[in-house]
């Protein structure tokens, strides 16, 4: 969710009022993929590379956080939606993980949207804290470990990877977000900067990436074959 500082900056205004305001976005993203029926929605909110910013800033963001979740978690919690957050929360105040643990406790028998925050989250710490936890898992082993061993451990394991990727505000990067569930995944950019994004916009991203074809190292003709083989399958048992 990137540009909220250039948004601000724009219109002559702080960049705190460009935070803000894309909290207004993440509502309305929010919204519009739990009436699509979107599965997983995970939101990169705050890097591990963010603490580099100005301390008013990033002690900002902190309090806006705190704010919400405090007014947030009720309403997804009555519209179906589960709430998780991922990262390294060692850095945060006790308040905040307090809010973060309740938010989760609550929405936890939910079954509409998954939507995921991703909270000093970084995907290099991602794929050391898992490669940690599979060896701490298998003491014994030193080789001879698979993709599904490590998978397992990834702070993301009960999500499918994406299948699409977005950034806002114009960068062409994926900047240390979900390095290992990426590999596969389409990516999709632009220019519009993350308080300017709303459900329409949402709707253009999906719209562009079902018009791509994902081979996933197969050819188009194979995929077109195994497309028609279900297609066929589907009219059978009809």
């Amino acid at each position: 969710m990137d540009g909220n500082g250039r948004w601000a900056r724009r219109r002559f205004m702080p960049r705190v009022a460009g935070h803000r305001k894309g909290v207004e976005a993440v509502r309305a993203v929010v919204s519009r993929c739990a009436e699509r029926g979107v599965g997983y929605l995970t939101l990169f909110a705050f890097s591990s590379e963010n603490w580099r910013r100005p301390a008013e800033e990033v002690n900002f963001l902190m309090q806006l956080f705190v704010r919400a979740l405090e007014e947030e978690v009720a309403r997804l919690h009555e519209n179906n939606i589960r709430l998780r957050v991922v990262g390294d929360l060692s850095r945060f105040e006790p308040r905040l993980i307090d809010l973060i643990r309740n938010g989760e406790a609550l929405t936890a028998g939910n079954s509409g949207l998954n939507l995921t925050i991703a909270a000093n989250y970084g995907g290099r710490w991602d794929i050391m804290q898992a490669f940690e936890r599979m060896l701490q898992a298998h003491p014994e082993q030193r080789s001879g470990f698979a993709e599904a061993d490590l998978a397992q451990h990834l702070a993301m394991s009960y999500a499918p990877e994406p299948d699409l990727f977005i950034r806002t505000g114009g960068e062409q990067r994926i900047s240390n977000f979900l390095l290992w569930q990426l590999a596969y995944t389409e990516l999709y950019f632009t220019d519009s900067l993350w308080p300017e994004f709303n459900g329409a916009a949402i709707d253009t991203a999906i719209e562009s990436f079902q018009q791509r074809e994902r081979r996933f190292g197969r050819t188009s003709e194979q995929v077109q074959a195994a497309a028609a083989a279900e297609l066929g399958a589907v009219g059978r048992h009809a």
